[in-house]
């Protein structure tokens, strides 16, 4: 690839950065990445403009919301190109986050290995099970996954 001006197009940034127009404008609506306009209406990213799509990818694929990303990048600095210490401090910014998230999947692990290594096969004695949707009143989502206990264990029978 050729190399890149201070000032690059769409096609050039999605060319380099592996992300779709349509994501990069989306991206720009959501103040995830800044660019300017030339008198013709075109938009013009600052090169920089990499690094900070390139953080929101690696933000995504490790889970994080765009809110999340978007509050994050609001630590960076206006009008320069951030520097190693900036990216440092919005990435320490994010550690008890990481942290959390990864407690949350090492959870989820041990859950799903130790039901789907149990053998029961049956929705009746199913320590997962939520019948009478009983979990609701813990909140949204596969509550016995995320980590809650059922109050009552189903009976095995014999």
């Amino acid at each position: 690839m050729p190399a890149l001006g201070e000032e690059i197009t769409i096609g050039e940034l999605a060319a380099r950065s592996g992300v779709n127009a349509s994501a990069l404008r989306f991206y720009e609506t959501r103040g995830l990445i800044r660019a300017q306009r030339t008198a013709g209406g075109q938009r013009r990213y600052e090169r920089a403009m990499l690094r900070r799509v390139a953080f929101v990818q690696a933000a995504r694929r490790v889970g994080l919301s765009l809110e999340e990303i978007a509050v994050a990048l609001r630590l960076l600095p206006e009008g320069r190109t951030p520097t190693k210490a900036d990216w440092e401090r919005l990435s320490r910014s994010w550690r008890a986050l990481l942290e959390s998230r990864i407690d949350e999947l090492e959870t989820l692990r041990t859950r799903l290995v130790s039901c789907i290594g149990c053998g029961c096969l049956s929705l009746k004695t199913c320590g997962l099970l939520n019948s009478d949707d009983r979990a609701a009143r813990r909140g949204a989502g596969a509550r016995y996954l995320l980590g809650d206990e059922p109050t009552e264990r189903p009976r095995r029978p014999g």
